[in-house]
């Protein structure tokens, strides 16, 4: 059947007619599959480039490629480098888009990427966590950076999921080790108590579901398969991860937002198992049962978080329909369905 037949209404509809022009982008580009030639695709692409929130988030940036300090970029939050490049990536800003854009992948690259693979906040391998890494090797990844120090990013994290060559945090003196934050093998952190972190985990494995396949070495398919066993490891619906001292999971997990910053979402999780080809896996069922659940009369997802007043630029009303947070979840659908023929 055509994936749209999941949909209450005629969003995609409402997408293309919408006033933002990165939305109608990326409803031609993501939804339409129009080839790039295609002069509806190029119309926009122009538009989303020259006006609407990608041009307006570019204009905030410091002209030697930062926002707000200069360094590893990430704070403050929600206004600081981390969090408008992924912002950045999240709208479908490309490279070729503004030669910003490649200035300040090349700065980030510069200031927070480290030798050892690690992605840091303030510059050292101790500054390292799951979720920092994942969200910044994704958005390179989705703007089009090409790197060799994207490949140790994955090494990294590949290693540091399965443990190989990984020694505690206790010796000093290993080449490669566990940090206080980054603290063990699988999503281990110690934010969550030394326990694994289902946020980290999403953020992570949406990094490596964005790999082409003929990228992936023995190393990283262990790695990915680590990571999925570990969501199917509980009912996705539940959230029974472990949480540390005895909390109960976010609220957050069952609401959709946008952006998606540190926090994953169930609509995150579906996305990195869908993309990794986990479609018609009966475990995923129940998720997209609830996804579908959420749509309005209209087939139109509503905001449900947000970061107003903390970002450069706002996203919508909490409680409306959204054309960022439909999206994310028509993406998702339409890259289910498809997996299934």
């Amino acid at each position: 059947m055509p994936w749209t037949d999941q949909l209450n209404g005629d969003s995609v509809a409402w997408l293309l007619q919408y006033p933002s022009p990165d939305v109608r982008y990326r409803a031609l580009r993501d939804l339409l599959d129009l080839s790039a030639d295609d002069p509806r695709l190029a119309a926009a692409y122009d538009q989303a480039r020259t006006s609407g929130p990608i041009a307006d988030l570019l204009v905030t940036m410091h002209p030697d490629g930062y926002w707000e300090r200069p360094g590893p970029g990430y704070g403050p939050k929600y206004s600081s480098s981390v969090w408008s490049l992924i912002t950045l990536a999240q709208l479908g800003a490309t490279l070729e888009m503004d030669p910003r854009i490649p200035r300040a992948c090349n700065y980030f690259l510069e200031h927070a990427f480290l030798p050892g693979g690690q992605v840091s906040y303030n510059g050292a391998p101790s500054g390292t966590f799951d979720c920092l890494q994942g969200n910044m090797v994704r958005s390179l990844m989705a703007m089009g950076v090409n790197d060799p120090r994207l490949a140790q990013a994955y090494e990294w994290m590949a290693r540091t999921i399965t443990g190989e060559g990984m020694a505690p945090n206790t010796d000093k003196r290993a080449p490669l080790r566990y940090y206080a934050y980054k603290c063990g093998p699988l999503f281990a952190c110690g934010a969550n108590y030394d326990q694994p972190c289902a946020w980290g985990a999403g953020k992570v494995m949406l990094a490596f579901s964005a790999l082409p396949a003929d990228q992936c070495t023995p190393l990283i398919d262990r790695a990915v398969q680590a990571g999925v066993d570990f969501f199917f490891s509980v009912d996705l619906l539940t959230a029974a991860y472990p949480v540390g001292d005895g909390k109960k999971p976010s609220g957050n997990w069952w609401k959709f937002g946008f952006p998606d910053f540190y926090v994953t979402d169930l609509l995150q999780v579906a996305e990195v198992l869908v993309g990794l080809g986990y479609g018609s896996d009966p475990r995923l069922a129940g998720l997209l049962d609830f996804i579908r659940s959420k749509q309005d009369a209209e087939g139109r997802w509503p905001l449900e978080y947000h970061y107003n007043g903390k970002t450069w630029l706002d996203f919508g009303r909490k409680g409306q329909p959204n054309p960022w947070v439909t999206l994310r979840a028509l993406r998702v659908l339409k890259k289910r369905e498809e997996s299934m023929r």
